[in-house]
């Protein structure tokens, strides 16, 4: 996949948040839900509807990879 949708996007956010829930009183994200959620505020922000794979950083890229391979 070249291009990740923002709907895309959100899913692979919702379903990090799924498996592991924020925690704590200031409701601190996992790591996953965390890199992939800059990416998308940036596109909702630049009001972009898809962002390419290679634009996401590490962190970002790992989440989404391994996001991809548990959904089947």
């Amino acid at each position: 996949m070249a291009d990740i949708t923002l709907t895309e996007l959100e899913a692979a956010i919702n379903y990090w948040r799924s498996v592991s829930p924020a925690a704590g009183e200031e409701m601190k994200l996992c790591s996953e839900a965390s890199a992939l959620s800059r990416p998308y505020a940036l596109m909702i922000v630049g009001h972009a509807s898809s962002v390419p794979l290679a634009a996401l950083d590490d962190a970002a890229r790992s989440a989404w990879e391994a996001y991809q391979r548990r959904r089947g």
